[in-house]
């Protein structure tokens, strides 16, 4: 088994907020996060796909490939766009680097070679701040 990692970067706003909650507990909860002019990231993203090497052409998968799907099918919905308001696959879900994590896994999944499998995305929202997802 080997393992290919693409790095990306997207730029987004968003603000995290339970909507029935009052503005009083989201602040308490959520802090400057839920300011209703909203904060934005640069978000790094890694995604990690596994498998084994094709002996043709001595890859797991073309890297210019797998970069040419993360675009098509994450970065190009959500960069520069404000992920509570803009992202079909966000709606009605807490835009938090979690949620996020695992719908970015979703976009991704059914687009991936056959012999090819997601094994980790791995997004910072901070240089010290991220969530890593396996799929479970």
């Amino acid at each position: 088994m080997i393992y290919l990692t693409r790095l990306e970067h997207f730029n987004a706003a968003h603000k995290l907020y339970n909507p029935v909650w009052s503005k009083e507990k989201n602040e308490v909860v959520f802090g400057a996060c839920a300011n209703e002019n909203w904060h934005g990231h640069n978000f790094e993203l890694y995604v990690t796909v596994k498998g084994e090497i094709n002996k043709d052409t001595g890859f797991l998968m073309d890297a210019k490939k797998l970069s040419e799907l993360i675009s098509e099918n994450v970065t190009e919905k959500l960069d520069h766009k404000n992920l509570n308001l803009d992202v079909d696959f966000l709606k009605d879900k807490m835009c938090t680097t979690e949620n996020l994590s695992i719908e970015i896994w979703k976009q991704l999944a059914g687009y991936l070679p056959t012999d090819v499998q997601l094994h980790c995305i791995k997004l910072y929202e901070t240089p010290r701040i991220y969530v890593e997802y396996f799929g479970e």
